[in-house]
């Protein structure tokens, strides 16, 4: 909560409220506009029966399928379903004009990959585009001991905020095709990774002599300047 609340919000979607731990401090914020998204029918008939001031804001759908639930600028809390972690940060970018602030649980290996800086053995796809568009703060762990039954996997909490500093980038569809394609092959020498995107001329820079995870986000940014599509 105190993670959440040092930016000060409006509108708050929490995702996957589950048995209701968080979202019952959650409904008593004052001021704010709640919604919650569940996909699990026996977990929103509980949450409505147990907290009657939520009827009506639950969204009873898969994250995925909503639409953006807010008109405005929001805040996103949760612990997200770590089965579709990487799914809900993508769909975050989609909305990302729109999104504040998102403190969320993740499983370990994921949180870390968001975070992670270029040369990292984890950074990739997801560390380049979600810190392309925020800036990413891995907060805390939590003990698989914090739940009931414990999981098998670690958890940690990040948080992503709009960055400051805006990165120039030709356009997000240049960004997200570039970076896609060099990490497709992460372990090639970036010239024979992305040729496809390439003229000839400037792929003779010695830039291509890297890897695709040696390269920085802002490096990235940069080279969707020289693509030849």
């Amino acid at each position: 909560m105190e993670s959440l609340q040092q930016h000060p919000f409006e509108r708050l979607l929490e995702v996957g409220p589950g048995g209701g731990a968080l979202t019952k401090y959650l409904l008593q914020l004052p001021g704010i506009t709640f919604k919650a998204v569940e996909l699990d029918q026996e977990k929103v008939q509980y949450l409505e029966q147990t907290y009657p001031s939520i009827q009506g804001k639950i969204i009873h759908q898969s994250f995925l399928d909503i639409n953006q639930p807010f008109n405005e600028r929001f805040t996103i809390v949760g612990n997200f379903p770590y089965n579709i972690s990487s799914q809900i940060l993508f769909r975050v970018l989609e909305w990302k004009n729109d999104v504040e602030c998102v403190v969320g649980m993740f499983q370990k290996e994921v949180a870390q990959r968001v975070v992670a800086p270029h040369g990292n053995k984890s950074y990739g796809v997801l560390s380049v585009l979600v810190q392309a568009f925020f800036d990413t703060e891995y907060l805390f762990e939590v003990s698989e001991n914090a739940f009931v039954p414990p999981p098998k996997v670690k958890s940690a909490v990040i948080r992503l905020l709009p960055r400051k500093n805006t990165l120039e980038i030709r356009s997000e569809e240049h960004m997200f095709r570039l970076v896609k394609i060099a990490f497709n092959q992460r372990r090639k020498m970036l010239r024979n990774a992305v040729k496809g995107l390439f003229d000839e001329a400037t792929l003779h820079d010695q830039f291509f002599n890297k890897r695709a995870e040696q390269l920085s986000v802002e490096d990235f940014a940069a080279l969707t300047f020289k693509m030849s599509n």
